[in-house]
């Protein structure tokens, strides 16, 4: 059976001192890049290290589009940020953000990347920072003093899906667009140069992974919500941070990542970085 991707608020509490932990506090906004690192400074939990959506969870983006608006960094540069910050191969790591900003998606791109870079001991935090607070965390000003160490990627590029693999999936291999559905039946698109989805995609918005109060739904819920059985899926977003949600998801449901439950990196602005690949709209079917 597959260990469980979340810790709890009361688990954060318990093992604060465990030498071995590493907390990641990815709280960000897409809209205002500093509204993250802002509220780290103004209080995180003690020895939390502040990753950045833009440098330090994604590559940078190319001239032509390819890749996406996050590309995937190099593996060696991502392994090297987090040797640099204390993080190795023996640590285990608790990604957070704030769920209750309508955003709880940035904890999962820290927690697939290094599911990516071959770690096992990585997690995140269920209920984000508001869940740590209500479970009596304090919050720390204080800079992490964590010694350098290095941590070795074992890349599993099985988890990773290109526009070629998309285009030319196996029959019976689910596509699931992770955006909202507005953005996915094309009637409005914020960010990228096209509206609509790849088409073949169902819907399955990442925030109905998460309940009323930011927690993670239960296995049987995630399970009914994505309705994908045991088949393999490859999930995309727009950028491929916001479809990581659905992929903890289906591991919670009971299918691990992997060649089953696949990203998209690049996502929907990678896919229309290319006007030859055709692009649908309206609702599914």
């Amino acid at each position: 059976m597959t260990p469980s991707p979340l810790k709890t608020a009361a688990w954060l509490l318990q093992h604060l001192d465990d030498p071995r932990l590493r907390v990641l506090d990815c709280r960000y906004a897409l809209t205002d890049p500093l509204v993250g690192r802002i509220a780290y400074l103004e209080g995180h939990v003690p020895g939390a290290v502040y990753a950045d959506l833009e440098t330090d969870l994604s590559g940078p983006v190319r001239p032509d589009g390819a890749g996406g608006r996050h590309p995937l960094p190099e593996p060696e540069t991502l392994a090297g940020w987090l040797g640099g910050v204390g993080i190795g191969n023996d640590s285990v790591v608790v990604a957070y953000d704030d769920p209750g900003t309508g955003q709880g998606f940035y904890a999962t791109r820290a927690w697939w990347l290094l599911r990516w870079l071959g770690h096992r001991e990585v997690y995140v935090l269920d209920g984000g920072w508001p869940a740590y607070l209500a479970a009596g965390g304090e919050a720390s000003t204080a800079e992490p003093e964590h010694a350098p160490t290095t941590f070795t990627p074992d890349v599993r590029w099985e988890m990773v899906a290109t526009a070629e693999d998309v285009a030319n999936r196996e029959p019976g291999t689910l596509l699931i667009d992770a955006r909202a559905p507005a953005r996915y039946r094309g009637e409005v698109e914020p960010l990228d140069r096209k509206a609509g989805h790849i088409p073949g995609a169902v819907n399955r918005e990442w925030a109905g992974a998460l309940d009323e109060h930011g927690r993670w739904r239960d296995a049987a819920a995630q399970a009914a919500r994505l309705g994908a059985g045991s088949i393999p899926t490859v999930t995309y977003c727009g950028s491929g941070v916001s479809a990581t949600p659905n992929l903890l998801a289906r591991e919670l449901a009971g299918v691990p990542l992997g060649p089953d439950n696949r990203l998209y990196a690049g996502s929907w602005s990678d896919w229309v970085s290319d006007d030859g690949r055709p692009v649908a709209t309206g609702e599914e079917g």
